[in-house]
């Protein structure tokens, strides 16, 4: 069993009348990338806050270390935070910037600076020490507030949607460099986004944050093909949900009526005999086949994304499907198509 670091037990916390954070419960591991996804107002930055000190949770502990910090403050916690604005000074230079907190701590001029020498060097930013914050791009000032944040060697780094306030080719870049710096540094990260994409590219492991609670904790690819709510695989990347309803029980297994397809399911919840259950099927897993049909619908239109494009259906029911096609195959408006899926869609209470 993996170390834990950080350890929330039953934490809640109450903005007047509103229960933002109810009961929640989380290990993190030394060493893991473990991001809170979820759309907003669902507690992920109140969770992260309180990890950090920057809020107190109104009941349950949270605990660094297996000390329980919960009534620390900030600065007796070793754990930085990087915020979504950076919050550099913009009156001192990248250098200064980066070591300012060794120097609140007392550290020795040639130290310190040896030290926030080699940390600059680490995140590309050894030649921009003298420039002020005004002088450099969002991309740039975000290493720098990484920098100042991992200076001091904190057991767990904490990250407030850093990247929000990039284009999305810089993103899409500083989430791999974010990655390969916490693989090299060997800190935990505690990342807070509501960009699936995101999470799904850069963390071990993926909190899905729902209404003050945990929804599902799992890796990357467990939470995108094997989603336990229908939350989490309407939230998670693209997926059609569809009605479905279960037309007979047989032990260990439910048969599932779609559309007149009918396939089995491990009967793992709480199935009823025709009871309606939710359908996630991913838009990748589905082609269209004559030969294979398990569904069928109308072409509603077709929409380009690139090298690939979208099909919309429209299914019996007035329901849609949407599945994903190579550039140059085409299919008009009315025209009837037969579809098949490469992968088993997941079913759902």
């Amino acid at each position: 069993m993996r170390e834990s670091i950080v350890q929330l037990k039953a934490i809640n916390k109450f903005y007047g009348k509103n229960h933002i954070v109810k009961d929640l419960t989380l290990d993190v591991h030394k060493e893991e990338f473990l991001t809170l996804l979820g759309p907003s107002g669902c507690g992920k930055t109140t969770t992260l806050r309180m990890i950090g000190g920057f809020e107190a949770p109104d009941a349950g502990e949270v605990y660094l270390n297996g000390i329980d910090v919960s009534k620390y403050p900030p600065y007796k916690r070793n754990v930085n935070t990087v915020f979504q604005n950076y919050a550099l000074f913009p009156h001192m230079t990248v250098s200064q910037n980066v070591g300012y907190g060794l120097k609140m701590k007392g550290i020795p001029k040639d130290d310190r600076e040896s030290r926030v020498n080699k940390i600059l060097k680490l995140v590309q930013m050894e030649n921009f020490s003298a420039r002020k914050p005004r002088e450099m791009s969002g991309g740039q000032q975000q290493r720098i507030a990484v920098a100042r944040a991992i200076v001091n060697n904190p057991s767990v780094l904490l990250l407030d949607e850093p990247l929000g306030a990039l284009d999305l080719k810089l993103r899409k870049e500083m989430q791999l460099e974010l990655k390969h710096l916490q693989q090299s540094l060997g800190i935990t990260f505690i990342y807070v986004t509501h960009d699936q994409e995101e999470a799904l590219t850069m963390s071990d492991r993926i909190a899905v944050m729902y209404d003050g609670s945990i929804a599902q904790l799992d890796t990357p690819e467990e939470i995108y093909y094997h989603p336990k709510t229908a939350f989490v695989a309407d939230f998670i990347g693209e997926t059609n949900m569809l009605k479905g309803k279960v037309s007979n029980i047989k032990g260990d297994q439910a048969i599932i009526d779609l559309f007149g397809h009918k396939f089995p399911v491990d009967h793992k919840q709480e199935f009823t005999l025709e009871g309606e259950v939710n359908v996630s099927i991913r838009p990748e897993t589905l082609v269209v086949s004559e030969d294979e049909a398990l569904l069928r619908g109308t072409v509603k239109e077709m929409i380009f994304v690139g090298s690939n494009r979208k099909v919309v259906l429209e299914l019996s029911g007035g329901q849609e499907l949407t599945l994903t096609i190579q550039e140059g195959t085409s299919y008009f408006p009315g025209q009837e198509v037969g579809v098949a899926w490469r992968r088993q869609p997941v079913v759902l209470c």
